[in-house]
């Protein structure tokens, strides 16, 4: 053996075992996910106290389980959705070799229910070899090759054909969960409709791709919760971009503009998608949050857009009644330049965003803080 043979095959053992790692910790995840869903609707039907909780059984339940992370009243619904459309994942449970892995906790009947004649799959009778055969993506095959985060994407769709589509092209092709999106935004299951060669739609679709890594599945929010791991290590960042940020948090906190650190890739929820703030500070003498973007790219309206967004979500659902507007910072880079924009959305008050430009660092003292930074990374 020579050493670029060593050297190659390190790095194909690493990734194997890489691979085989994201693979377990999504099936246990996911079957996690499923699990649960199960037991919330079999509570629903066959619990004995179960008029006792009625309409407040998600609030209930979330409020005694938030000790554990990622599970709240929104995931909760999912997982019940998660349950009702996929129930032939009770099938792969139910098989021997499964069946002998999973605690005597769950030694109790698990049967997946389907009506092949309702798009809803609504839990009736039991699942036909037609059904089986013609729409449904075996269980195993749906597990090893899809994240959670990927199924979670697929829950909006009733129509079972729809989310089996997806579910082919997007194995077939490896897609990322950004890929997923992007393909499901573009219609891509209404123009295959219409398309008179839906194969070749297909092919010109697969080769412009972006394909998953392993890594994206140990990274995603889910899996990081679900190990127990900080929040904000859940949040993909290039070595720039966290370098940035932990410098850019000193630098703020020093400044003695009465800024007090209050969470850093802060994750709220807006309609059914996760969102990350880079950093969130309150601001004692102004008495408002302070939120801070940080995009290593160029400015573009999508930027600013999405800080709009985060003042606005701090408008509705955060701010008490006593707090001053909530003001976002933008800082974008460019290379070895740098750009601040303020967002003020809302603000009608003229003199407080005067006086905030009083207590905030000034436009140049960041920029300029930007560019040093970036020159010591390049240098």
């Amino acid at each position: 053996m020579n050493f670029e043979l060593l050297i190659d095959t390190i790095a194909k053992t690493h990734s194997h075992f890489q691979h085989q790692a994201a693979k377990a910790v999504n099936v246990s995840l996911t079957l996690r996910n499923w699990l649960i869903g199960y037991y919330i609707v079999e509570f629903e039907q066959k619990g004995e106290d179960r008029a006792a909780y009625g309409d407040k059984l998600f609030d209930t339940l979330s409020h005694r389980l938030k000790y554990i992370k990622g599970i709240d009243r929104r995931s909760l619904y999912r997982f019940k959705d998660f349950y009702l459309l996929y129930p032939h994942i009770g099938q792969y449970l139910q098989s021997e070799q499964n069946a002998k892995s999973l605690p005597e906790l769950f030694s109790f009947p698990i049967v997946g229910t389907v009506n092949p004649q309702l798009e809803t799959s609504q839990k009736v009778g039991t699942v036909t070899p037609q059904y089986e055969n013609n729409l449904l993506v075996p269980a195993k095959k749906l597990l090893l090759n899809l994240s959670y985060s990927h199924i979670e994407q697929l829950l909006q769709f009733e129509q079972s054909l729809k989310r089996t589509f997806y579910e082919l092209e997007c194995i077939k092709g490896t897609w990322s969960v950004r890929e997923l999106k992007r393909q499901i935004n573009s219609l891509y299951y209404e123009r295959s409709g219409m398309s008179i060669k839906p194969e070749m739609l297909s092919k010109i679709t697969q080769q412009k791709a972006e394909i998953a890594n392993p890594s994206d599945i140990v990274k995603s929010v889910y899996a990081f919760e679900f190990l127990g791991l900080k929040a904000k290590n859940a949040v993909e960042e290039s070595d720039l971009e966290t370098a940035l940020l932990d410098h850019l948090q000193d630098f703020m906190m020093e400044m003695g503009h009465g800024f007090c650190l209050e969470a850093r890739q802060k994750k709220i929820l807006i309609g059914d998608e996760y969102f990350f703030i880079d950093l969130v500070f309150y601001h004692r003498i102004l008495k408002c949050h302070v939120l801070v973007e940080l995009k290593v790219e160029e400015f573009n309206h999508h930027n600013i857009g999405q800080l709009n967004t985060y003042v606005n979500y701090f408008k509705a659902n955060v701010m008490q009644s006593d707090d001053n507007p909530t003001v976002g910072i933008l800082l974008v880079t460019n290379k070895n330049t740098a750009l601040v924009e303020f967002a003020t959305t809302g603000m009608d008050n003229k003199l407080f965003v005067s006086k905030y430009l009083l207590e905030l660092p000034k436009k140049e003292i960041l920029e300029a803080f930007i560019t040093n930074e970036l020159k010591k990374w390049n240098s």
